[in-house]
């Protein structure tokens, strides 16, 4: 009686539907196990894949989790553009660069055209050498970034009590959690 009154008891039909839910999502977990390798086999214990089953059967931790999916997605496609804006940046400042120096060659004097050609060249490694720094930085930051973005999905997966997350930065321990 007691237990009724907490919502605690559960009728045997849902109890039963639960079960085979656990059962099913505990299968198809062995099963995508099966499929990684064996190191990493090695790391999921069938009580770590049954307590992940039982995590999952309420349907919570897949809208998390598509949640999660769809911040990594914009995330990524806001990196991307921005990447993708410093590189056309980057070409018109080259464009810009080539023009400016094709309009000096046309004005030159014979006599100062190997002056003028030495200084461009520089000028011009000096530019290449620019865009490539800041492409290696952005490249870092969209890196940092990505990485920030994993801390974030293992904090709040942890926090909703998903069984083998948490934060790292353990590289084989986040292709477990990413396998998962």
């Amino acid at each position: 009686m007691m237990d009724n009154f907490l919502g605690m008891y559960e009728e045997p039909a849902d109890s039963t539907k639960q079960q085979e839910r656990h059962y099913y999502l505990l299968s198809e977990l062995q099963n995508l196990v099966k499929d990684l390798p064996s190191s990493f086999q090695q790391r999921l214990s069938y009580t770590m894949l049954s307590d992940l089953a039982l995590a999952l059967i309420d349907g919570t931790v897949f809208e998390i989790a598509h949640g999660l999916l769809d911040i990594q997605h914009l995330t990524e496609k806001n990196l991307y553009n921005q990447r993708q804006k410093l590189h056309g940046e980057h070409r018109g400042l080259k464009q810009e660069l080539v023009r400016k120096h094709k309009e000096a060659l046309q004005s030159c004097k014979t006599h100062n055209l190997s002056v003028l050609r030495a200084a461009q060249q520089r000028e011009l490694e000096a530019l290449e050498l620019r865009v490539k720094d800041e492409q290696r930085m952005m490249d870092e930051k969209i890196v940092l970034e990505l990485d920030q973005k994993v801390v974030d999905q293992q904090n709040t997966l942890e926090k909703a009590g998903v069984p083998g997350f948490y934060i790292t930065t353990n590289p084989q321990v986040a292709w477990i959690q990413l396998a998962l």
